[in-house]
């Protein structure tokens, strides 16, 4: 039974740091904290955590803005 749980646990904890992979702590940091602490605190911890900015995107965006400007 304790085996069942410890897996149980291991495949919340993956499915949580799937979940975080695109915030600031990325997979492994919401992996391991929801590993060493509860999937539950994970979860807190995706809701409570930003967004990766992606740079690439947002510079895009301004260039074509400036580009209509003219």
């Amino acid at each position: 039974m304790p085996v069942l749980l410890i897996l149980v646990n291991i495949v919340l904890s993956y499915f949580i740091g799937f979940l975080g992979r695109n915030r600031k702590l990325g997979f492994w940091g919401h992996f391991f904290c929801s590993l060493l602490l509860t999937p539950v605190i994970g979860l807190l911890l995706i809701v409570a955590t930003d967004p990766v900015r992606d740079d690439a995107k947002l510079k895009e965006k301004l260039r074509k803005e400036i580009q209509a400007g003219k």
